[in-house]
């Protein structure tokens, strides 16, 4: 297959965009990957590019909870004026350890939940996973 999985990185921190870009290339997968600083950037790029270019939709979202702006649970909250929540999987990179914030998380149909610092192997066999089923869904 030639098409490459897109995947939409919001994240602040250039050193975690580092090791998820490292990730991804350890993956052996071709991907489109568009990298975003905060929620208020990938919001924007949905209502834009996405709205009007609907082949530039994410295939898979990686999500930061704490950013500047706009956060990870408002970017949730408001992605799903764009996106549907339930063909987009998300796996959302945190620091924290709060149980709250993993349980607002899901409420909003969160996929996977990654620690920071990122593992690179996790996150390589859920972007696996995930392109594993990606390739089997039927064309749109």
């Amino acid at each position: 297959m030639n098409k490459k999985l897109r995947i939409l990185l919001v994240e602040d921190h250039h050193a975690d965009a580092r090791l998820v870009e490292e990730a991804l290339l350890d993956c052996n997968i071709p991907v489109q990957l568009k990298h975003l600083q905060d929620g208020a950037e990938a919001v924007e790029f949905l209502r834009t590019e996405v709205s009007a270019q609907p082949e530039q939709k994410p295939d898979l979202i990686i999500l930061d909870l704490n950013m500047p702006r706009k956060d990870g649970h408002e970017f949730l909250n408001e992605m799903k004026d764009y996106l549907d929540a339930t063909e987009t999987p998300v796996i959302l990179l945190t620091v924290s350890d709060r149980q709250e914030d993993v349980d607002r998380a899901m409420d909003k149909k969160l996929n996977f939940y990654l620690n920071k610092p990122v593992d690179a192997e996790k996150l390589q066999r859920i972007i696996e996973a995930v392109s594993h089923l990606w390739a089997k869904a039927p064309a749109v």
